[in-house]
């Protein structure tokens, strides 16, 4: 089984810097790259799609609430074809920076908030899909299996992909448990590390109290704001590697 490795990227705004995009894109073959509505602005996202492109890394776009303040962590009822339409500015704007740096945008990821509501929220999951369906139904679109939004968008045809998280901890649902509650990011790169080979190798996962639950690796996201996320990181791969799991992106480089 193919593993691709994902981490959101491009989050800096301004002068305030999060995360080491440049270290990450040695080690990730996909990059999530924020839009400008829950982070990034328009010199941040250049940058970070040129140093995609450079280092051969398949850029998505990484689509949220209109929430900087919050850094799209909050959940906002918006009209869902606001919604759409919120999705759909995103995705042009980070398309025209991709093809300025020779690429171009391969797949769409929901970013926070946005993730974790859609993975219930019918109305928004639909409204999310339905961008993706008018802006190019041949796009990838990556998230939680088992969500309302990887099935809407499969009846829609459209091409899922399903994610699992290095640094996330799962509930007994499968689903992750919230940024607000103790022990929901890992920082430990062993212990993180031989769960992602658990969940590449066998499918699995131990939850938070301490059952096994089902899980679906097509590609890992480690978060590029958590700290040592580079470490981290890198020894995921090392451990996949060890594993002869083989690491490549999901998505064509553009």
């Amino acid at each position: 089984m193919t593993v691709d490795l994902n981490s959101d990227l491009g989050e800096s705004f301004s002068r305030w810097t999060l995360g080491d995009d440049e270290a990450l894109l040695g080690v990730v073959t996909s990059a999530n790259v924020a839009c400008g509505f829950h982070a990034g602005d328009p010199t941040v996202l250049r940058r970070t799609c040129e140093l995609a492109a450079a280092r051969g890394v398949v850029v998505g776009a990484q689509v949220g609430y209109r929430d900087l303040p919050g850094f799209g962590r909050r959940f906002i009822e918006v009209d869902p074809a606001e919604l759409t339409n919120d999705v759909l500015y995103q995705l042009g704007a980070l398309e025209a920076f991709a093809r300025v740096a020779g690429t171009r945008v391969a797949y769409l990821k929901p970013h926070g908030a946005l993730y974790n509501a859609i993975v219930h929220h019918e109305a928004q999951a639909a409204a999310v899909v339905e961008a993706v369906r008018r802006y190019d139904p041949a796009l990838p679109v990556l998230g939680l299996p088992g969500s309302r939004f990887l099935a809407l968008a499969a009846e829609a045809g459209l091409e899922v992909v399903a994610e699992a998280f290095a640094d996330r901890a799962y509930t007994p649902r499968a689903t992750l448990v919230p940024r607000g509650e103790p022990g929901a990011v890992l920082h430990d790169p062993e212990e993180i590390a031989r769960r992602c080979v658990r969940m590449a190798t066998e499918g699995e996962v131990e939850a938070v109290d301490g059952s096994v639950v089902p899980v679906e690796a097509a590609s890992i996201c480690v978060h590029g704001d958590t700290p040592g996320a580079v470490a981290i990181a890198q020894r995921v791969r090392e451990a996949l590697t060890a594993a002869g799991v083989p690491i490549a992106p999901f998505a064509p480089l553009g």
